[in-house]
């Protein structure tokens, strides 16, 4: 693990990331607080209420109600409203892979990598604890925070298992499925004091196949007119584009728009030597100049007609 400049850690992006000055200047201030209000257990004026009753300074993430950015410092993890489970601490760009999911009441929903259960309670969430949501994961030592969050926060409709997520039984048909897959999470890095990222310098190089045997397993327990989201925490395409690529050429699978109204730049159309199918320009990429959170990249699939 090396010390480097954000330019030296992401001079092979350049690029592709379009005012690549910005993005590297912005990775030297902190990652925002942002707090996702649970709106199983509260109500979200009366939680905003109580945060500006305890001196907490917040704004709400327009246009989605549910996400307050709070200023640094705040330890979210020792207000009561977390330990009651009103709150849950999630990156804002990480709240768009449910609400792009955008799974109904009545759905049957497959989280496939679901630990510790971030996204999977905000699905619950969106849900209104109806339906059912399958929540895998394939370690069982990490099913232990899972299920704490579930039951912070108030889920009633999430059953909890544990298969390797590429070989995670073929038993079901489901009507939302959401794939985050393990990944470089380059997306996570912000400087230190000093200026510098803690960098690895191996992005991604061993994560690709997994990546790709995740995803070709989650299209095939898609119904037929099932939705899916491929997300990852991480910039380069090889775990993004190049992923996506996979499905379309081994599977019946059509990338669809994202309607939400957020800041992003879209798909790649090339890297390296490599040119994508030109649907891929509808999926998200998610930078911190532009959007400041997580770096993040978002896919929405659905079945070729």
């Amino acid at each position: 693990m090396t010390s480097r400049s954000p330019e030296q850690c992401f001079a092979s992006y350049r690029s592709i990331i379009l005012d690549f000055a910005d993005f590297c200047e912005k990775l030297r201030h902190p990652l925002p607080v942002h707090l996702r209000i649970n709106t199983l257990k509260a109500l979200v004026t009366e939680t905003c209420l109580r945060l500006t009753r305890l001196g907490i300074q917040w704004i709400l993430e327009d246009p989605i109600d549910i996400v307050l950015r709070v200023r640094n410092g705040v330890r979210p993890g020792h207000l009561r409203e977390y330990s009651l489970g009103h709150l849950h601490s999630q990156a804002f760009s990480s709240v768009l892979a449910g609400l792009i999911l955008d799974p109904k009441p009545a759905s049957l929903v497959l989280d496939l990598c679901a630990a510790p259960g971030s996204k999977t309670t905000l699905l619950a969430q969106l849900m209104r604890n109806n339906g059912v949501i399958v929540a895998n994961e394939k370690n069982p030592t990490r099913l232990i925070p899972l299920r704490t969050n579930l039951k912070r926060l108030g889920v009633t409709n999430t059953i909890s298992v544990c298969y390797p997520g590429q070989h995670f039984p073929k038993l079901l048909a489901f009507d939302r499925v959401l794939v985050d897959v393990p990944c470089s999470g380059e997306g996570t890095l912000r400087t230190g004091p000093d200026g510098t990222l803690r960098w690895s310098g191996q992005s991604g190089s061993r994560l690709p196949s997994l990546q790709r045997e995740l995803l070709l397993r989650a299209f095939d327990l898609l119904a037929p007119n099932g939705i899916l989201v491929y997300s990852t925490c991480t910039y380069n395409p090889d775990e993004n584009e190049s992923v996506v690529q996979c499905l379309l050429d081994n599977r019946p699978a059509s990338i669809e728009p994202i309607s939400l109204d957020i800041p992003h730049a879209p798909g790649l159309e090339r890297w390296q030597e490599i040119t994508y199918d030109p649907s891929i320009r509808l999926c998200w990429r998610i930078y911190p100049h532009q959007l400041d959170t997580v770096g993040f990249f978002l896919a929405r699939v659905g079945r070729a007609n």
